[in-house]
């Protein structure tokens, strides 16, 4: 039987978010990426002027503020609508701003409790495909299929560099890699919920293949078949 609630995990850029919206497609499966959420309570903290810093204020935000997480509205490239009371923040959560800020809100024990009683109401009700860094630890340990993707922290800063060239935002690849490690420092040594697979899940290493080659294999995971006839998973170029 094909999983009813599908948990993916990795750090920054490992490709688990267009991995699991691709995915979820296929199976015709409610699709979220929990880490939308954590971002959008990023972005409401600094569009009201909140410290970072202050954890009580940030958690008392979390606890106020309405994220919802839509099938996309506008046909530019988005996988699904991010809203904030109301206003579409899809893309204004994806800023330099917001990356350097967004670990250490998302590792506010109330801000993550805010977010994860959200997020289990979705997940238990099945047929959904849960993208984040603790879904199959915290949010949803009752997960049918368990994957942490990953990728060698290099391959990953080329392609968030990739991504925003691709936005037309200025990107230096030294300072996207910098900024890539001390996330992952963040988000692996906080305290609560701290990035790390869980003791079930089955890792994949993506750092050599193209998107067609994880979804080969992701497709193997949950037995939903797959059109590719190669005996194994296309890897993308250069490597």
């Amino acid at each position: 039987m094909t999983p009813s609630i599908i948990a993916i995990d990795g750090p920054a850029a490992s490709g688990k978010s267009t991995i699991g919206g691709l995915l979820a497609e296929r199976l015709g499966y409610i699709y979220l990426d929990t880490g939308v959420m954590y971002r959008a309570v990023t972005w409401a903290a600094l569009d009201r002027d909140i410290d970072i810093d202050d954890e009580a204020a940030v958690t008392g935000l979390a606890e106020r503020v309405q994220i919802d997480v839509q099938t996309p509205s506008v046909d530019d490239g988005r996988q699904y609508t991010v809203l904030c009371d109301g206003h579409d923040v899809t893309w204004a959560i994806r800023t330099p701003e917001v990356d350097r800020a967004v670990s250490p809100v998302s590792a506010y024990p109330g801000v993550r409790a805010a977010m994860t009683a959200q997020q289990r109401r979705i997940g238990l009700a099945g047929r959904v495909v849960m993208v984040g860094r603790d879904i199959g630890t915290v949010v949803l340990p009752e997960a049918d299929l368990k994957i942490y993707l990953d990728a060698a922290v290099e391959e990953r800063a080329r392609r968030r560099l990739l991504e925003r060239q691709a936005r037309g935002e200025p990107a230096v690849y030294d300072q996207v890699l910098t900024a890539m490690r001390r996330r992952d420092q963040i988000d692996s040594q906080r305290a609560t919920a701290p990035l790390r697979p869980a003791r079930d899940a089955i890792i994949v290493d993506s750092t050599c293949l193209d998107i067609a080659g994880v979804m080969f294999v992701v497709g193997q995971l949950v037995g939903a078949g797959n059109s590719c006839k190669t005996a194994a998973p296309p890897k993308r170029a250069g490597c």
